[in-house]
């Protein structure tokens, strides 16, 4: 028996990740992620589907803000005017990870999977999606104060359904 990550997933996350693969293959086309709060979780069930090896092209985790400015050119003082966990800065990741890459479709996540600082929205995402050529849109989500678990799901059934509704 082949073990693979999705035995530790929802089978409606894994199924969304084939789609996503497939259209992206079907197009021959590559994605780029950008990743904070999910901490790569998104590259990892991309990267498990089998028979499209060449529709990923990278991901980045960029969990601190160091890390989004000196991976991804998010601007410092976009940053500090702003925060992480903003559409500002989701648009600057998810532009950062196509001026990054050779993909033709990137994704950006960043939000505050919880539990966290009293002025910190648990489960208040931001997701940036773009193709290469078009403007980036930000779609924001809150998900509640529900588990830090709970959160990265929802982020990972939302992340792919957005990737989804460009490649499909």
């Amino acid at each position: 028996m082949i073990e693979t990550f999705q035995n530790g997933l929802p089978t409606d996350v894994h199924r969304l990740a084939e789609q996503v693969m497939a259209g992206v293959c079907g197009r021959r086309w590559t994605v780029a992620l950008a990743e904070s709060c999910t901490g790569g979780l998104l590259a990892a069930v991309l990267t498990d589907i089998e028979g499209c090896a060449h529709g990923f092209d990278r991901g980045f985790v960029t969990y601190t803000d160091a890390a989004k400015a000196r991976q991804l050119g998010v601007p410092d003082d976009l940053l500090a005017r702003h925060g992480a966990v903003s559409e500002p800065v989701a648009a600057a990741m998810v532009e950062g990870a196509l001026a990054q890459s050779d993909a033709d479709l990137a994704l950006s996540v960043t939000g505050f999977a919880g539990p966290g600082a009293p002025e910190e929205e648990a489960g208040l995402v931001f997701f940036g999606l773009q193709r290469r050529g078009a403007a980036p849109v930000v779609e924001v989500r809150r998900f509640g104060d529900a588990s830090r678990a709970r959160v990265r799901l929802a982020c990972l059934r939302t992340g792919l359904g957005l990737l989804e509704s460009i490649a499909a």
